[in-house]
C-alpha cells in the first residue's frame, strides 16, 4: 500500500498552455504541460502519492513557476528548484539524472545517455524514462533525439519538443549575437 502523501497542485499559464506543478513538503513531486483533462493528471498523481493533491500555490510551485516563465522569456538555462524524485524508480533516476548534464540549447541521442547513464545498452531504457518522466521541461528531456537525429516523440506531442527545441537554440543564437 502506497503511504500517503500531502501535495498540493497549481496550474501556471506558458506558452504551451497550462503547465500541472504539484508539489510536496520535499519539492515538486510532478512538473509538465496538460494536454488532458487536469482531472484525469491529478488522479494519476493521487495514485502514485496515495492522496489527491489539494489546489495551492505552495513557495516551491510559485519558485518554479517564476522560473518557467524566466526559461519561456529566454532568460534561464537551467533551474534550480528542489525536486522529490519519489515517483521515479529504478534506472529511469539515472537516466533523468543523466539528461540534466545535456547542455541548454543542444541534443544527444538516446544511446548517448544511456552511456552517461552507466548503461550503454539501455537506450530503450532510457526512452521509456523520457516518455514517462514527471519531471518535463525542468529535466530537459525535450534535448534528448534519436540517433539519426530526428525528433522522435514528446509524449505525442513532437510539436512541443519542437517549440521547446527552437526556444533555446533561439535564445542561444541571441547571446552569440551579442
Amino acid at each position: 500500500m502506497t503511504p500517503t502523501v500531502e501535495s498540493w497542485f497549481h496550474l501556471h499559464p506558458s506558452p504551451l498552455g497550462d503547465i500541472l506543478i504539484v508539489t510536496t513538503a520535499v519539492g515538486i513531486v510532478t512538473l509538465h504541460p496538460v494536454h488532458d483533462a487536469v482531472d484525469e493528471e491529478l488522479l494519476h498523481v493521487a495514485r502514485g502519492l496515495g492522496a489527491a493533491p489539494e489546489r495551492a500555490e505552495t513557495d516551491a510551485a510559485a519558485a518554479a513557476a517564476r522560473q518557467l516563465d524566466e526559461y519561456f522569456a529566454g532568460a534561464r538555462r537551467q533551474f534550480d528548484i528542489p525536486l522529490d524524485w519519489r515517483l521515479v524508480r529504478g534506472f529511469t533516476r539515472e537516466a533523468l539524472r543523466a539528461v540534466r548534464d545535456i547542455p541548454y540549447g543542444e541534443t544527444a541521442g538516446y544511446g548517448e545517455v544511456a552511456i552517461q547513464a552507466g548503461s550503454p545498452r539501455a537506450a530503450r531504457a532510457v526512452g521509456t524514462a523520457c516518455a514517462t518522466t514527471p519531471f518535463s521541461i525542468v529535466v530537459p528531456v525535450h534535448r534528448v533525439v534519436r540517433s539519426d537525429g530526428s525528433l522522435g516523440e514528446y509524449g505525442g506531442h513532437p510539436e512541443v519538443k519542437q517549440f521547446l527545441i527552437d526556444l533555446e537554440r533561439e535564445a542561444r543564437g541571441q547571446d552569440a549575437d551579442e
